[in-house]
């Protein structure tokens, strides 16, 4: 077993798509899915771009304000995720502060309540 420490990731700053208060560190890597941390400040903003491919942003502390491509607005916080399609455009917004797990690629996610892998019972 090994413990990681999702605080010690290194982090670069991203200011694409009007993006403010926004820093993402890779943690992991499959064929075809990317693991990131993402940090906003309080205020900070992701911008509205498209989804590259199935995206999964789970909130672990902080708040998030989030919108698809309908532009509607969710408030979410620890222990929820909102999910986007590929080429979705959406966007992240805080106001107090977010950490985050971004996990986007070949996802194949369940709707609550229904298992992936039956064999997970």
């Amino acid at each position: 077993m090994r413990i990681l420490d999702l605080g010690a990731v290194p982090h670069r700053g991203i200011d694409a798509h009007g993006s403010t208060g926004f820093q993402v560190g890779a943690f992991g890597i499959a064929a075809e899915t990317h693991l990131v941390m993402v940090r906003l400040r309080a205020g900070g903003v992701i911008g509205r771009h498209p989804a590259a491919g199935r995206q999964l942003l789970v909130v672990l502390d902080g708040d998030a304000l989030v919108s698809g491509s309908h532009g509607d607005a969710v408030a979410i916080g620890p222990g929820k995720a909102a999910v986007w399609e590929p080429n979705e455009l959406h966007e992240t917004r805080t106001t107090s502060g977010l950490v985050a797990m971004v996990v986007e690629g070949e996802l194949d996610l369940s709707t609550p309540g229904e298992q992936v892998d039956p064999g997970d019972v």
